[in-house]
């Protein structure tokens, strides 16, 4: 990579950018701010994300690294949201709430008109 990554961009972080990183280290990272301080030449302070496999955060990171090797995500990880769940209604409920105007008498039954 030879510009500066911004907020919100997805790189590979491997040995490449740090040997820190290297090996089974590697990791995926989702930047949420670029240090501006002066740094060794080619070297850079990222704050961010580190996601894993399903593309959730994990952890929340400061890494130093070398410019020349980040590389951008190819394909990102797609957030699984977690399955939604309902709640157990009453017969005759249809998610509108008539069933418990009906209860009430607020609503007379269909077949009574």
């Amino acid at each position: 990579m030879t510009t500066r990554p911004s907020p919100g961009d997805l790189l590979v972080v491997d040995g490449r950018a740090s040997v820190q990183f290297a090996g089974d280290r590697a990791l995926t990272f989702r930047v949420v701010s670029v240090c501006d301080q002066p740094t060794y030449a080619g070297w850079i302070w990222l704050t961010g994300y580190v996601l894993n496999r399903r593309g959730e955060a994990t952890d929340k990171r400061e890494i130093y690294v070398q410019l020349a090797g980040l590389r951008p995500v190819v394909s990102p990880p797609t957030p699984q949201r977690p399955r939604a769940t309902r709640s157990y209604a009453s017969h005759g409920d249809q998610g509108d709430g008539g069933a418990a105007r009906n209860r009430s008498g607020l609503r007379a039954r269909a077949d009574a008109r």
